[in-house]
């Protein structure tokens, strides 16, 4: 096979030019990207062309020297004889060379030098370090994330609590006691982060805890408003009841507000409810004189709230289960939960309907509009219960009637003796028909018809009086203490006595006016 003519003619003057094998080196007048086609003059291993002024020359590669003229002419170069070559341990590699460095030392700007230990070790410790403090503090941070958070929930319910409202008037008004708002931690310490062992007791607006605080027992409501129109009325109605003061009216102590729904703290009274030591098994239960003063107790403090307080207060669920009695079965009205306060130039109010089924005033439950006489209307309720020892929320009569339309249609076809409870048959002195009317008038369907708690109190008192409950107990007593209770009542008469408000006439007055 011909070559072409350009490269034939190359060839003619490579053949021509060769120098003779005794010269250092030869060239020829073609470039290098021709010569793999013609016959090479670089033929030693690790050689390269070069480009020269003639055309092209050979050389030895990097690392190499010798003749590329020959076969094997460039021979590798032992650059470690070169001490400037390595400073360390140098191993010499075809056409190159590696430099080390003998264990305990590190090449450092081509020298080796000594290894520090400290720098060595000073990474690991260092990452040790992070991590240890990465293990420890991680916790700790996130602790204290989350306590921010709480915090800042805890703010924000407060906040929406009005909170700062209550602040203020706190600051306006003496009468408020300083300790009225109280942190959530404290409550939480009282009732051992709200232990269910320390539940004693609940209902429909909320649950009861027993706790310490300031190294006293309190009960800790939590209540369950839901409604947020009430919630945003709380703080008025937490106001006004720190202000109420008496006897016979569980004291508010104070309120947490660092919840979505406001806690409430009242002193803790010890002996259970009404509705406890009244529905017990068996046929005796509490004493009908103790049922007839704790009945008065009970008027005399709705009495307070609806005309004496300083601003009128309805509470909207009297009930035995809100009658708290202590030691000495004094009455204390209790479960401020569904009260409303009233604005003194109002009779009533309209509202959401809020009350246990069997004492609920049926026009308050029909219209939605509360006044004073809801409440007497549930005193009513209760004074049958006293009577009849009757549960109101779940009774009915073989006819299908609640609690108050049979009472009043055995008192109508005077059948009541049936129906009462056989130990109040027992014990009473003639009083039982007064007790039954003033029941009849107090249920009236229309509030306009029924009395005031002011004139219900009177009527108890009167009958109180008459048959000498209070120096002359005629029946025998279960407690212990009867020197005591009786010293008690007596007290509790002179004081009654010395702080009455109306005459003599007015009281008899009144009295007439109920029907016999």
């Amino acid at each position: 096979m011909s070559l072409p003519k350009g490269v034939q003619r190359y060839q003619a003057l490579f053949n021509d030019e060769l120098y003779n094998t005794t010269q250092k080196w030869r060239t020829g007048t073609a470039p290098c990207n021709y010569i793999t086609t013609l016959p090479y003059a670089c033929v030693s291993r690790n050689s390269t062309c070069i480009k020269n002024e003639a055309g092209y020359a050979c050389k030895c590669s990097k690392g190499y020297h010798g003749n590329p003229y020959i076969d094997d002419g460039c021979t590798d170069i032992d650059e470690c004889l070169n001490v400037t070559a390595c400073a360390g341990i140098c191993t010499n590699t075809p056409g190159s060379f590696t430099c080390s460095c003998p264990r305990g030392k590190t090449m450092i700007d081509k020298v080796c030098v000594k290894n520090n230990q400290k720098s060595i070790w000073m990474p690991v410790v260092a990452a040790s370090l992070f991590l240890l403090v990465l293990g420890l503090g991680g916790p700790f941070i996130m602790h204290k994330i989350k306590l921010q958070k709480v915090k800042k929930m805890k703010q924000r319910f407060f906040n929406q609590n009005h909170g700062l409202l209550l602040q203020q008037l706190i600051s306006r008004n003496s009468d408020i006691g300083e300790r009225m708002i109280i942190t959530l931690r404290e409550i939480e310490k009282a009732t051992n982060n709200f232990d269910r062992a320390r539940v004693v007791g609940g209902g429909g607006h909320g649950i009861v805890f027993k706790g310490i605080l300031d190294l006293h027992v309190v009960a800790i409501k939590k209540s369950k408003i839901v409604v947020q129109r009430e919630i945003d009325e709380f703080i008025n109605e937490v106001v006004v009841l720190s202000q109420v003061n008496h006897r016979n009216v569980v004291k508010l102590l104070g309120c947490c507000l660092e919840t979505e729904v406001p806690l409430l703290v009242y002193e803790f009274i010890s002996n259970g409810t009404l509705n406890n030591h009244l529905h017990v098994d068996g046929t005796i239960s509490i004493l009908w004189v103790d049922r007839l003063r704790i009945a008065l107790e009970v008027a005399r403090a709705l009495s307070y709230l609806h005309s004496a307080a300083s601003m009128p207060i309805f509470h909207r669920d009297i009930k035995s289960s809100n009658i708290l009695l202590d030691d000495s079965l004094t009455a204390k009205v209790s479960d401020f939960g569904a009260s409303r306060y009233i604005p003194i130039d109002q009779t009533g109010v309209t509202t959401v309907v809020q009350g246990t089924l069997g004492y609920l005033d049926p026009m308050y439950h029909y219209t939605g509009r509360l006044t004073d006489k809801s409440d007497v209307f549930s005193f009513g309720v209760l004074l049958i219960e006293l009577l009849t020892r009757k549960k109101p929320s779940i009774y009915r009569s073989d006819d299908g009637d609640n609690l108050v339309s049979h009472f009043e249609k055995m008192l109508a076809t005077s059948n009541l003796i049936g129906f009462i409870d056989p130990q109040v048959m027992e014990e009473e002195n003639g009083d039982l028909q007064e007790v039954a009317t003033l029941v009849a008038i107090c249920t009236k369907l229309r509030g306009e018809d029924r009395p005031t708690m002011r004139e219900v109190e009177i009527k108890l008192e009167n009958l109180v009086r008459k048959n000498k409950l209070v120096l002359c107990i005629t029946t025998p007593r279960r407690n212990d203490d009867d020197e005591a209770q009786a010293q008690y009542l007596s007290v509790e008469l002179v004081t009654n006595e010395s702080s009455r408000q109306y005459t003599m006439e007015r009281e008899i007055q009144l009295s007439a006016s109920y029907p016999r």
